[in-house]
This record gives C-alpha cells, sequence and structure tokens, in this order.
C-alpha cells in the first residue's frame, strides 16, 4: 500500500498508468498483484503483464531495468571508454514507447545506442549486436505470449541471451534503483548528438545476406512447378524479413494472411499469437485448403519461432516442433552430404525436452549430438564454444521443441527467418521426389521408430501460484513417481544440486544447475517436469516411442492419464 500511494503521488508519463492506479483505488487484491513485489529479472530479462506498478512491464520498470544494465556494463567495462548498445522491438502494445524509453536512459549514462527505425525480428537483433560489436542488445519483445504482455530481452556481447552471471549484478543494480529518479536524456537531441543512432537498411541487407547464405537450394529443386506456400505473421515482425527472404527466390508462390498480415498489438485473430497454438494458424490453414497450398508457414510476433504444416492423406496437419527439427536435421544432414559440404564431425544441439529420435538421426549421418538445457541460450553457447575452438564450421543445426531453429552461426538465437527459408526448401525438395513434408516424417518415422511427444502446460497465477509451484516441484523431489502407465521409472535425474544457484555448472548433469525433475520409465517413455522460466506455469513434457503410431500414441496416452498424481 505504501508503494501505491508512492505512485499516487507521482505525475506519471504515460496517461494509461494514471487512470489504471485510479481505478483499483479501494481494490486491495488488484493493488497487491501489482504492488507485491518487483517484475522478475532473470537470465530472460524481463516479461509480465503490461500496467502500473512495480510488478508490471511499464516505462518506469523498464528505465529501471535498463538503468541497471546500464551501471552493469559501466562497471564491468572500466578501461573502455566508449559501449555501445542495440535495442529492437517487435509489434507489443507499448513496444516502441519502452524502446525510446530504454534508449534515453542509456544516452544519459553516456552509452552509446543503436536502435531500429523499424520493427525487428529477435534473431535480427541478436546479428545486430554482432553486426556492430556492440556490449549488449535490448528485445523489447513478449514473444508468443497473449497480447496483455510484454517483455524485455537483454542479449550479452556475443549475441547471446545473458547467462545468469551478468542477470544476476543487473538485478543488484536494479535493487539499488529509486524507479522515479532516473536520468533521462531527451530522445530528439541524443540523436543530433550521436548517441542515439537509428539503424538504417544496410543492417536489414546483412541479415538476409547471412539468412540466405544458409540456403542448400540448387537449380535441379528449382525447375519446375512452384512451390504454393501460405504464410502468416501472426501480426508480428516476420512479415518484412521472411516475404524478402522467400521473395528472393522465383520457385516459390507466397500467399500473406491479410488479417494477420500488419503488425497489431492487439492480435485481434489470434489473441495467443503462438504457432503452437490451433486457434492462431486456424486462417492461415483455411487459406492452404482454398488454394491448394503445399505447405503452411507461421512465424510468432518476435520471428524467433517458426511452425510449418504439410497434406497427409489428403489433409493438412500441422508438424510439431520435434517433427519439424528431426525433419530439418535430416535434410540439412542430406543435402550437405549430397552437395559435398557436411563438414567432418559435424555437430547439432538440441536440449533435455526435445524428441529422443535426434539422436537415431544424428547416428546415421555421423552427428556429434549435444543435448543441453532448455533455452536457446545454451545452444549459442554451443556454437561460441565451437568458435572459440575454431571449430565453428562443425554446427549444423540445432533446435528446440518450442519450434525454435538455426543452422547458421551468424546469430545467437532460434531465427524465424532462417527456419522459414529451410522448411520452403525442404518442402520443394520433397516435392520433386513426390512427398509432402508430412509424409517425409512418416518415412523417417518407419525407418527410426515412432516417437511421439506432448507437452502440458499447469498455470499459476498471481502470489499463490508462485507459492504453489515451489511446493509442486520439491514434493515430486521428495516423493518421486515409481511408474508411469504401469511401467516402472527406472532413472530419475535431478538437474538441481543443493548448494547450486541457477546457472552454476552442476557436476551430476555435466549442464548449468536447473529445477528440473526427469524421470524415465522401463519402457522407453520419458516424463520432465520443470516451472518455465519466463511464464507462471509448470510444464510436463512427455515422450513414448512404439513400433507404430498407434502403439506410441496409445503408451503417451497413459503416461498422460497418470500426470494428475503429481500434483500438478
Amino acid at each position: 500500500m505504501r508503494e501505491y500511494e508512492n505512485w499516487k503521488k507521482q505525475k506519471l508519463e504515460d496517461a494509461d498508468l494514471a487512470n489504471e492506479l485510479n481505478e483499483i483505488e479501494g481494490n486491495e487484491k488488484e493493488i497487491f498483484e501489482r504492488f507485491r513485489c518487483d517484475l522478475e529479472f532473470g537470465t530472460g530479462g524481463l516479461r509480465g503483464l503490461i500496467g502500473v506498478g512495480t510488478n508490471r512491464m511499464n516505462i518506469y520498470t523498464v528505465a529501471r531495468a535498463t538503468k541497471g544494465l546500464a551501471n552493469c556494463l559501466i562497471k564491468q567495462n572500466r578501461t573502455k571508454k566508449k559501449l555501445s548498445v542495440v535495442i529492437a522491438h517487435d509489434s507489443r502494445n507499448k513496444g516502441k514507447l519502452f524502446m525510446r524509453r530504454s534508449a534515453e536512459v542509456l544516452a544519459a549514462s553516456g552509452i552509446t545506442v543503436f536502435v531500429y527505425s523499424e520493427l525487428a525480428p529477435t534473431p535480427a537483433l541478436s546479428f545486430a549486436v554482432r553486426y556492430y560489436g556492440c556490449d549488449a542488445g535490448i528485445c523489447i519483445t513478449a514473444s508468443h505470449n497473449p497480447a496483455v504482455y510484454n517483455g524485455y530481452k537483454v542479449y550479452g556481447n556475443d549475441g547471446c541471451q545473458i547467462g545468469p552471471g551478468m542477470a544476476d549484478v543487473i538485478l543488484d543494480e536494479i535493487g539499488n534503483t529509486d524507479i522515479f529518479n532516473i536520468e533521462t536524456a531527451d530522445y530528439d537531441e541524443a540523436v543530433e548528438k550521436g548517441l542515439i543512432i537509428p539503424i538504417n537498411d544496410e543492417v536489414f541487407e546483412a541479415f538476409f545476406k547471412n539468412v540466405k547464405a544458409e540456403s542448400l537450394l540448387s537449380d535441379e529443386v528449382r525447375d519446375g512447378e512452384k512451390l504454393k506456400i501460405v504464410y502468416t505473421p501472426l501480426n508480428g515482425a516476420g512479415r518484412r524479413s521472411v516475404t524478402t527472404v522467400l521473395g528472393s527466390e522465383s520457385c516459390y508462390d507466397i500467399t500473406v494472411i491479410k488479417e494477420q498480415e500488419m503488425p497489431d498489438g492487439n492480435f485481434p485473430t489470434c489473441p495467443y499469437p503462438n504457432p503452437e497454438n490451433p486457434d492462431a494458424i486456424k486462417l492461415a490453414l483455411e487459406k492452404c485448403r482454398e488454394i491448394n497450398a503445399d505447405i503452411m508457414i507461421a512465424t510468432d510476433p518476435d520471428c524467433d519461432r517458426c511452425r510449418t504444416a504439410a497434406k497427409i492423406n489428403g489433409e493438412y496437419v500441422a508438424l510439431s516442433g520435434n517433427q519439424a527439427g528431426i525433419l530439418l536435421l535430416d535434410y540439412i544432414a542430406k543435402r550437405k552430404k549430397e552437395l559435398g559440404i557436411l563438414p567432418k564431425a559435424p555437430v547439432a544441439v538440441t536440449t533435455i525436452v526435445s524428441t529422443a529420435m535426434t539422436d537415431n538421426i544424428a547416428d546415421e549421418y555421423g552427428i556429434e549430438l549435444r543435448r543441453v538445457l532448455t533455452g536457446f541460450k545454451y545452444i549459442g553457447e554451443q556454437i561460441a564454444l565451437l568458435e572459440k575452438e575454431g571449430e565453428e564450421n562443425r554446427y549444423i543445426f540445432g533446435f528446440e521443441e518450442s519450434c525454435g531453429y538455426l543452422s547458421g552461426t551468424y546469430v545467437r538465437d532460434k531465427d524465424g527467418v532462417n527456419a522459414s527459408m529451410l522448411i520452403a526448401e525442404m518442402a520443394l525438395y520433397y516435392k520433386r521426389k513426390g512427398r509432402t513434408l508430412a509424409e517425409a516424417f512418416d518415412d523417417l518415422c518407419k525407418k527410426h521408430g515412432y516417437f511421439v511427444e506432448d507437452l502440458l502446460n499447469f498455470s499459476y497465477e498471481g502470489a499463490d501460484g508462485a507459492v504453489k509451484m515451489k511446493s509442486i516441484i520439491e514434493n515430486l523431489r521428495n516423493n518421486p513417481p515409481k511408474e508411469f502407465a504401469g511401467s516402472k521409472v527406472v532413472s530419475i535425474t535431478d538437474y538441481h544440486k543443493p548448494g547450486l544457484k541457477e546457472g552454476e555448472y552442476n557436476s551430476n548433469t555435466g549442464l548449468p544447475d536447473s529445477n528440473v525433475l526427469e524421470y524415465r520409465t522401463e519402457d522407453g517413455g520419458k516424463v520432465i517436469v520443470r516451472p518455465s522460466g519466463t511464464e507462471p506455469k509448470m510444464k510436463a513434457y512427455l515422450s513414448a516411442k512404439g513400433k507404430s503410431s498407434e502403439e506410441a500414441r496409445g503408451k503417451l496416452s497413459a503416461i498422460k492419464d497418470d500426470i494428475p498424481s503429481l500434483g500438478l
């Protein structure tokens, strides 16, 4: 209440915030939710509901986070005379406002700021950090969350999202910063002084060039009937980048969903703009049926995730992130081998929650498969390790089950533009062979076995939810399940070691410490449980294997029936 009263005394710059303060007056529950704590800053930066209060995304919490970043950079680079940061934003509501305020805070701290003059995909932000040799990057985005959210991702000088060490330093600086006493520069004056520098098309063109350099198309694949593509950017930042890259090839016929083509932070036709959500791609699939398209491609609002759909038995089927990841890994390895450019000792990277079928594909092509924690920054770290060893060319592909993919080393984050290009040319490659993507995946299953996966999300909003999630994970740690679907649990992996902070090296797993539990069953099933790092959710990743699709799905269904016993 003291915090609420303090905000009431301020002359707030954003009229929406002042109005919201008045609307919640006398409502203790709503006041509590907005002011009970600071919006948590971690390796994912900030993410939360847009609104008034310390526990919401607004110009004041964004300014404080930016001041924390500025202080961190200044202290960590005492001998460096000139520091610089890149900022981008997607179509989210308040995105441009938050970008401008971040730039004003950095400029006031004497830090040069490069800002994208138009919406930019998150991977383009990662690219610009490396392109300019900046000390950090900020992307204003809430990725695929509903319209009421926005977020603030922080990137290090390698173009990768920051790790726990830097996040902790920034968090300490945030804690020492008065939210209403942060110096800001005048935006227009800072532009005149060269402290804020608008990014021109040169950087976009360089980004597109690097994306297209990952293409594995050849003339014999290009020649013939065009591939009909239905594309939706889900009212986000992907439209220009994806259509530019795909449009540079005459072998594609692209139809963009008009209702979802232009940027709109309200996402009127897809309130939950996640391409994994069936409702979000409904219009695109309808258009596919109408024009008899070969494939659908959908990217999320910040265009770092990508999903596809293709025909099988006359029906359009949306492929899961795991299925598309398997197809892409197989395609990239196969095509590089056909073209004679598969590197010696190739490396692919995926996560602990991604499909086990990846191991089979890797074995077939002699690929070293590395598994990391969830979060693409860990895949980016593996690219950096290869780069440090002078073996960057060994990396051929990285993916996570949540529709994140990257085949190049020009960025350190998942890239929906790169993925859209690869999916399109892969579909064209198989079209020349008389197969759809869905049929090609079925071919791989017949060869390697039927692997099926599912992800269950359990929401726990507010203060009570945070307590509940902590209770659930600790109860599972102390009272582990003995079986799933009648199959005995034969191994348990706890990715957290007592005494370690999240992100510190865990000698038990060989990975950074993380609050994750994994259970494997006698018949090859697997269940992984973890709290989300960016949303008030518990996630349960399920997988099963069978000799047929029916057998595998039956096993998965039986595992799913047992999940309520975990207390989720």
